[in-house]
């Protein structure tokens, strides 16, 4: 096999605004500052984090309508290119690219990272879908050079759900504090809650799907709100937009919620905000609970797996509820809105940002594509 040498590609199905997408714009920045050239692979360049990439990056649109229909140009552009590594993120893309990987003849080394936890989202898939895709992990990761999991919860979760070994899946948590995050959280937030007399607002973060479970925050808002001035503001977009204006207006609360879509600054609105409440059924490493931390903003989150219990630190930075309970929920939100605000201690901070996880990240690359290819000791003789 020829030497491989050149950029470190990341490849995506696109950059519609969510956590592993932000996750791998955070790391091409940091990755291109330190001097090193990188390729972002996209399925189909679209997406509102695009404006978001840095110029050094180089953006490479497959021009695929399903991230599936990307695997043979993938693998051309592979054999074409030859980056140094190949780095993928989220399930069905990290299938793609061993695949493609495999079509291209093996000439460039694959990790492929999780970002979720495996058991959650398989018992939420049809029963087909539900068994097939621990037995697709389990059958074509090994082809991977590496598997990365963000939170030590999700790689227990990932070994045991797909019975991979789990002394083969690395942890690496996520790039999300960076040097321009406290710059974003210092601007005022766009939007008309935030003027001053006005009262308290809870804030979620995240796509309005059945994953982050915003009927059990909206349940526990209502709660809340029987027993003060507050309002309710969820950032996202989603299938289950519908649903919540419905449920909020069946709760008697539908004034004081308000769904503005996706924010390009969210942490101005955590940095505002009285409470920051992740009611998420399942997770891998929430990204937003992190920057809410990051803000200065007080946090509740539900126990979920995986990655706020690793986050918060058993519940030190932060109350800890059970999944769908919106009584325990709103008292959460209830005693945290009484509390002062406490400076989280950096230390806790300190895994978690863009420094921290670029370093770490460029060690799992120099070991699945080593700059100084090993020395072949059979051939001395």
């Amino acid at each position: 096999m020829l030497p491989i040498h050149g950029a470190i590609a990341f490849f995506l199905p696109s950059l519609v605004g969510g956590g592993a997408e932000r996750v791998i714009v955070n790391l091409a920045q940091g990755i291109t500052e330190r001097g090193i050239r990188v390729d972002l692979v996209l399925a189909a360049a679209e997406g509102p984090l695009l404006d978001q990439l840095p110029p050094a990056v180089r953006l490479i649109d497959l021009g695929a309508t399903r991230v599936l229909r990307s695997i043979v140009p993938l693998a051309r552009y592979l054999r074409r290119e030859r980056p140094r590594v190949l780095v993928s993120s989220m399930g069905h893309a990290n299938l793609v690219a061993v695949w493609a990987a495999r079509l291209a003849g093996r000439v460039v080394p694959v990790i492929v990272t999780e970002h979720n936890t495996l058991s959650q989202e398989t018992s939420r898939q049809s029963r087909l879908s539900g068994k097939l895709w621990p037995h697709l992990l389990r059958t074509f990761y090994p082809w991977a050079t590496t598997i990365v999991a963000v939170s030590r919860g999700a790689a227990d979760d990932l070994a045991r759900t797909s019975g991979l070994p789990r002394d083969r899946v690395e942890v690496v948590y996520n790039p999300v504090i960076t040097p321009t995050m406290m710059a974003l959280a210092r601007q005022a937030p766009d939007h008309p809650w935030f003027a001053a007399g006005q009262p308290p607002v809870i804030l979620g973060v995240g796509r309005l799907t059945r994953q982050k479970d915003f009927a059990t925050l909206l349940r526990a808002f209502a709660e809340v709100r029987r027993q003060r001035p507050a309002r309710l503001l969820i950032l996202g977009e989603g299938e289950d937009r519908p649903g919540l204006e419905a449920l909020a207006t069946e709760l008697a609360v539908a004034d004081d919620l308000a769904l503005p879509g996706f924010q390009e600054n969210a942490l101005a609105f955590m940095a505002g905000s009285a409470v920051f409440a992740l009611s998420s059924a399942w997770e891998g490493l929430p990204t937003v609970l992190i920057e809410a931390l990051a803000a200065g903003t007080r946090v509740v989150s539900t126990d979920c797996p995986s990655g706020p219990r690793e986050i918060l630190q058993d519940g030190r930075l932060g109350a800890l509820v059970p999944v769908g309970n919106a009584a325990a929920l709103a008292a959460a939100i209830l005693e945290a809105m009484d509390r002062p605000t406490s400076v989280v201690p950096p230390d806790a901070l300190t895994p978690f940002t863009r420094d921290a996880s670029v370093d770490h990240y460029l060690q799992v690359i120099e070991r699945a594509a080593p700059t100084t290819p090993p020395v072949d000791r059979s051939a001395i003789s």
